[in-house]
């Protein structure tokens, strides 16, 4: 009889714990999925270092001086903004048209270089607020080339992978253009325009302005653009940490005018 007991109090016992798991199990299931801590601050804290990716051919914003440096505009802003928090700036060229892929496989924390915002780009990373206004424009060096209706039948240079292509090719002035002519950089097509391979480039005002004032050409940039845009900075859509950090150090300089100071050193006052 007491063995009798024994089983049968050994077979409850064993239902009693099968249903407290079962039970637990279930409540577990039941539970909402616990967020993961967005840890894309800390990580470049303990790394040390931000990783900023750009097209190292993009003068005023980043680009290489005479000794080989990458500098510009985006490039000093950068500096001040890993300066102020506690950490060194390490800048890594990459190829434009692959952008989104370097970011999304951990190889950059981030793409700053004067990267126009689109429907696209918000949709693919998580764009800083804008910093910066700018105007895409056609710069010609045949001065008879005056206004958007002269680019008929003529070839227009653009970079390839930027929102200035997506733009010409959508546009009337692309449509009626003899031919669309892509380049790895602004300044590989600039270059062609000087040598009389292409009739326009189409770019940024801010990179064409610079451009002929640094190396003193006689370019006309042509009072029709064809939109007005701002730049932002892209992060990976999961690191909203960093770059909320990234914004609010950027809204500090404002405030407290190094914001203004970098620009000035770059485009005037």
């Amino acid at each position: 009889m007491k063995k009798i007991f024994t089983m049968l109090a050994a077979v409850a016992c064993a239902a009693f714990l099968s249903a407290c798991n079962e039970a637990k199990n279930e409540s577990a299931q039941n539970e909402p999925a616990k967020v993961q801590a967005d840890e894309s601050l800390n990580k470049v804290k303990a790394a040390g270092e931000f990783v900023l990716g750009l097209d190292d051919s993009f003068p005023p914003m980043g680009f290489r001086d005479k000794d080989n440096n990458i500098v510009g505009f985006d490039i000093d802003l950068a500096t001040e903004v890993c300066a102020r928090l506690g950490v060194k700036l390490k800048t890594q060229p990459i190829s434009w048209d692959a952008k989104e892929q370097e970011l999304n496989t951990g190889k950059i924390d981030c793409i700053w270089n004067g990267m126009s915002v689109d429907s696209a780009r918000a949709a693919a990373m998580n764009l800083s607020d804008p910093y910066l206004k700018n105007r895409m424009i056609f710069t010609v060096k045949d001065k008879s080339l005056a206004n958007l209706e002269s680019l008929k039948g003529k070839k227009i240079a653009v970079q390839n992978g930027s929102t200035a292509q997506k733009l010409l090719d959508a546009s009337e002035a692309g449509k009626a253009a003899k031919d669309i002519v892509p380049f790895d950089d602004n300044q590989t097509a600039l270059m062609d325009l000087d040598k009389g391979g292409v009739d326009a480039v189409f770019l940024d005002e801010i990179v064409a302005k610079y451009w002929i004032v640094t190396n003193a050409k006689d370019y006309v940039v042509l009072e029709e653009g064809l939109s007005d845009e701002v730049y932002a900075i892209g992060f990976r859509k999961k690191d909203q940490a960093l770059r909320d950090a990234v914004n609010s150090t950027l809204a500090a300089m404002k405030a407290d005018g190094k914001f203004d100071e970098i620009f000035a050193k770059w485009f005037g006052k």
